[in-house]
């Protein structure tokens, strides 16, 4: 594979001193555009702080759209599943629907999408995940927070973050050169954890026993598939297709044959808002971490070659897929899990699959346990008790050992286990919706972020239509 050679020793040279270019001010900077940076964006701007968000690419969605994850995951209470093999359900009890416990600004992004023709709305017939096309969420996420007042800078990565008097300053490296925005604070919604970790916040990464990450997968689309033909092979063969896992002697028969090396043990599908389309969630790359450089190099070229065998493989073997060909993968692969920051409390398993709530809840969840095996093949999924949800607490998103600074989304404070759920995009919306309200709080009443009462934060937070299970 031609890849650079990671360096097996450490060789540095010190750089040049440079000057940075003093973009903007700002109350509050959300560093990142993926679900908890829309949801802190908005959170913030809606509580009438002075917002601007700053993305590397040149769109918002994050993970939704650069690396293609394109179904929202249910967020609903009581959501069917029943035991499918290949993946280990360790709670397989046939549950009914339920009710959303994520509101505020996921719920208005879903009616645009819907009203725009880009998603399809949660129902029973969709599993309660909400299918989206990545398109048109780029440009209805662009709209509904410049409608909300948010400010953007794009193609900026954050590189650097130091204390500039009574605020943050955080670097940005651009085509114009680094670029500096000053902010009272600041919310890292990057997903790695990259400026709380320069900032100085204490981080965890990977599992307990050997420090191992979930797998990373690269999602792509593929089109003209025959639906009709695919759903009629379904039905015939019931036993190669339960739920969304499946195709198991097909996949047995082209390994045999010598078409298929599968990474993972089965084949996940999701529909999409368009008829002849499927995303497809099946390549995994493990003992790589999404940190590193040369880790990121070797998956993107690794996923790709999975993915043209797994493109041709249903092309030859499954009926449906004749004619489909691979339109899309995703701009980057996806990256499940990196740091995760010591916050004030750290949410385990328990308190998820306990359904374990919280004074200072600023946020609810109902995904399961969901553990990709970072060794290889393997999926257990563990689920809520029937009805239930679990909250998250402010705590989660506050960095023990740094004020002003927040974190949302999948770097918040858990365990390894716990991150397997929260790290679920409706979830991420949701603290990031929880870290907005919290800035904007903190900047309205001259306060710092370890220093705002929960309460009031809980108050914004349904002020703003959020549903804290109160």
């Amino acid at each position: 594979m031609p890849l650079l050679e990671k360096p097996k020793e450490k060789h540095t040279i010190m750089l040049p001193p440079r000057m940075a270019q003093i973009a903007a001010e700002t109350e509050v900077l959300v560093i990142g555009g993926g679900p908890a940076g829309l949801g802190a964006a908005y959170g913030a701007a809606r509580a009438g702080a002075h917002v601007i968000l700053v993305e590397r690419y040149g769109f918002l969605g994050g993970n939704a759209t650069a690396a293609l994850v394109m179904p929202f995951v249910s967020y609903h209470t009581q959501v069917p599943h029943r035991e499918e093999p290949g993946a280990e359900i360790l709670y397989p009890t046939d549950h009914g629907p339920g009710s959303p416990v994520i509101a505020g600004p996921l719920a208005e992004l879903v009616m645009r999408l819907v009203k725009a023709g880009g998603a399809v709305p949660p129902s029973l017939k969709t599993g309660y995940t909400v299918p989206f096309d990545p398109e048109v969420f780029k440009f209805v996420a662009t709209e509904m927070l410049d409608e909300a007042g948010v400010r953007f800078l794009f193609h900026s990565f954050a590189g650097d973050i130091f204390s500039d008097d009574d605020a943050w300053a955080v670097v940005f490296e651009t085509k114009s050169g680094p670029v500096v925005i000053r902010a009272q604070v600041v919310i890292d919604c990057t997903g790695d954890g990259d400026i709380a970790s320069r900032a100085g916040a204490s981080c965890e990464i990977g599992r307990a026993l050997d420090g191992l990450v979930q797998p990373m997968t690269l999602y792509f689309r593929m089109t003209d598939m025959e639906k009709d033909v695919f759903e009629a092979y379904v039905k015939k063969h019931p036993d190669q297709w339960k739920g969304v896992h499946g195709l198991w002697d097909l996949i047995e028969a082209a390994e045999r044959s010598g078409d298929l090396d599968l990474p993972r043990e089965d084949m996940l599908f999701f529909g999409t808002p368009h008829e002849k389309e499927v995303a497809i969630n099946s390549t995994r790359v493990i003992k790589v971490l999404g940190t590193d450089v040369w880790d990121l190099t070797y998956a993107e070229i690794r996923s790709r070659r999975q993915m043209r065998m797994i493109a041709a493989f249903l092309k030859k073997y499954v009926p449906g897929f004749e004619k489909a060909y691979a339109v899309q993968s995703g701009t980057q692969v996806g990256v499940r899990e990196t740091r995760r920051v010591v916050g004030g409390y750290r949410l385990t398993s328990d308190d998820i699959l306990h359904a374990h709530k919280f004074e200072d809840v600023i946020a609810r969840g109902t995904y399961p346990i969901d553990m990709h095996n970072p060794e290889g093949k393997g999926t257990v999924l563990v689920f809520l008790p029937p009805g239930e949800s679990y909250d998250i607490p402010l705590r989660c998103l506050q960095p023990k050992d740094v004020d002003n600074l927040l974190v949302a989304g999948r770097c918040i404070s858990g365990t390894h286990e716990a991150h397997s759920s929260y790290r679920a995009m409706s979830i991420c919306m949701a603290t990031g919706h929880a870290a907005g309200s919290c800035a904007a709080v903190a900047v309205k009443n001259n306060l710092t972020t370890l220093s705002v009462r929960y309460q009031d934060v809980q108050d914004e937070l349904i002020r703003q239509g959020a549903s804290l299970g109160r």
